[in-house]
């Protein structure tokens, strides 16, 4: 039987990235089901009163190093992106966009491109070169994520999140229970795997 797990993530995470690295490894068998639940981070900080560590010099020095150390214990393709934070707005709408059936490559190109080759995935040029490579059309991909609809979805995903006591990214939830940073991983797979 294939088990649930939820993960709540924002491209802008590097920690985010660095979870989704681990789990694509820890599921190579495709035994866990995972429920991808996009919100935007700034947002969820702005509800919670959170200042995010990429506003704190001294915790966004010890964040680089701390993603550095991970991604070398994990194996993992990593480098610390030039131009973060960015907006992530535009491709966390984009994810609701995309059809079901592309939303994974979506997702993985998103990341990858960000968070492994080091680029702006906020700019526009940027953007149609991952659409191009997903093979989306990009006219109405980019009239798609200014419709009020998506717009009110990604904000209302947010707030449920932030309703549901999750305060960061990554965040698992398995049998309603939160396990918040990719350090918790291991945890939510075990609570799975003990039901």
């Amino acid at each position: 039987m294939t088990k649930s797990l939820d993960f709540y993530f924002d491209f802008i995470s590097p920690y985010s990235y660095l979870a989704f690295k681990k789990l694509e490894s820890l599921n190579s068998n495709k035994k866990i089901n995972v429920n991808y639940k996009p919100m935007l981070l700034g947002g969820l900080h702005k509800l919670g009163g959170i200042i995010a560590p990429a506003f704190n010099e001294r915790k966004l020095k010890n964040m680089k190093n701390d993603c550095e150390l991970i991604a070398i214990k994990n194996n993992i393709d990593f480098e610390w992106n030039k131009k973060f934070p960015i907006d992530s707005l535009h491709l966390m709408r984009g994810y609701l966009v995309i059809s079901d059936d592309l939303k994974k490559k979506f997702f993985e190109i998103c990341f990858e491109a960000y968070w492994k080759d080091n680029k702006d995935i906020s700019s526009e040029k940027n953007i149609e070169n991952i659409l191009d490579l997903i093979g989306v059309n990009k006219k109405e991909f980019l009239k798609d994520i200014k419709n009020n609809i998506i717009k009110e979805m990604l904000k209302k995903m947010t707030n449920e999140a932030f309703e549901n006591d999750i305060f960061g990214a990554p965040t698992f939830v398995v049998n309603n229970k939160i396990f918040w940073g990719q350090d918790r991983l291991e945890y939510a797979i075990e609570e799975l795997n003990n039901n």
